[in-house]
Order: C-alpha cells, then structure tokens, then sequence
C-alpha cells in the first residue's frame, strides 16, 4: 500500500516498463489529470456564470449546500474507498468533482471582476509551479513540515467555523493569509509525497491510474484552496 492509501503489488522482473518509466508515467498522468480537472472547472465555470439565470434556482436556498456536501462525499470516498473502486468510477468521481466545483466557484464571477479573476489564477499557476517543482528537486525531508500544515489545516477549518457565528473580519483576514501559506507549504509536501510514491509506483495499469487520480486530487485541492485565498487578498470586487 503506498503512501496515497493505494494497494500497490510488488513489480517483477517480468514487467516489460522499466521502473524509471514507470515513474516518468505516473508523473505525467498526475499532473495530466490535475490540469484536466482544472479545465474543467474553468469551463464549467464560466459557463454557469454566462447562464446565471438559468441555473440561479440550483445555487439558491439548499441547492448550494447539497452540492457542497456532495463535494465532500466524493473526496471522502476517492480517499478512504480507492481500493474498492474501479478505475473508470474513481476516474469519473474525480471529473465529477471537478465539474461540481466549477459550479460552485461560478459565484465568483459575480464578487470579482473578470479580470482580477484571470491575474489571480494567474499568480497561482506561477505559484503552484515554482514550489510545486521545489517540492520536487529538495533534498529536505518535508514529512515533518507536513504533518504541522495539516495540524494548522484543520486549525483555520475550526476558525473558520467558528467565524461564521463570530462574523470577525480580523479574524478572518488572519484565516486568510495564515491559508495561503499552509496552501504554500501543502504544494510542496504533496509534490514530495508524490515523487515518492512514484519510486515506489506498481507497474499495474490499473493501480497506477488509480493512484495517480488520487494523487491529482490533492494537488487539485491545494491549487483550488490556495487560489481561492489569494482571491480574497488579491481580487477586486465588482
């Protein structure tokens, strides 16, 4: 089982791909699938935000709440289920998400201007290469440095939550920029655990895929989180 919760069988010399291949190939299908699914919630997106009219009734009362909760759902199962799931449902449960979020962050359009939104995904893009590829080139052991991050996650989760009753924008603002460093820090730990995980990857096509969507899935997340904080510091509202 590697570091993703992925069962991954022992490769034998009877593999025809040479582990360096291997790697190379789980790599590039990680990275593949994270930038399809971020097509897609930008064309989703957009879409939703050209048509608002139409689809105003979905976002309003518990529509956007049972989208979000079916967000989570889906994140939950593509992490404690991957095992139990074929590559084709984990692969489609992944788009699903993706869509879903293009959905929701279509709201978006109507805070920010059109083009604070593109400069601010711009920013992330740079952002999540430059240390998405530290990540990938140091020497330093970054599990430790995980481990706080996602401590202090779920610490900002908590202030969130408990914000929303508060309604303190100090607090909030604090939330924020303490997000985009966690975010930071997430990028490159991910991307170390991914590298990792490759070393080790199983030549079986079908854990690999699977491994590699799951793999996506938290540099997707990372990307979304940290895009959506820079948003707030960096967006210019309507």
């Amino acid at each position: 089982m590697n570091q993703f919760g992925v069962s991954t069988p022992t490769p034998t010399s009877s593999n025809t791909l040479s582990q360096a291949e291997v790697e190379r190939s789980f790599i590039t299908k990680v990275y593949g699938w994270m930038a399809l699914a971020l097509a897609i919630t930008g064309i989703v997106a957009v879409s939703t935000a050209a048509n608002m009219e139409s689809v105003l009734p979905l976002l309003a009362g518990p529509g956007m709440l049972i989208m979000f909760l079916l967000q989570i759902g889906i994140v939950l199962v593509l992490s404690f289920a991957i095992n139990k799931l074929s590559p084709g449902v984990a692969t489609g449960l992944f788009i699903g998400y993706s869509a879903l979020t293009g959905f929701t962050l279509s709201t978006l359009f109507f805070i920010y201007t059109t083009s604070s939104l593109a400069s601010t995904f711009f920013v992330t893009s740079a952002t999540f290469a430059a240390v998405s590829a530290y990540g990938y080139v140091t020497k330093t052991d970054l599990t430790k440095i995980g481990s706080l991050l996602i401590m202090a996650l779920i610490g900002i989760v908590i202030a969130s939550l408990v914000n929303i009753f508060l309604q303190s924008e100090a607090l909030s603002w604090i939330v924020t920029y303490v997000g985009v460093i966690i975010f930071v820090g997430l990028i490159a730990y991910d991307t170390q655990r991914l590298k990792r995980m490759a070393m080790g990857v199983s030549v079986d096509g079908d854990i690999q895929r699977k491994a590699a969507v799951l793999g996506a899935l938290a540099l997707y997340l990372d990307f979304i989180n940290l895009f959506l904080k820079l948003m707030r510091i960096l967006g210019r509202r309507r």
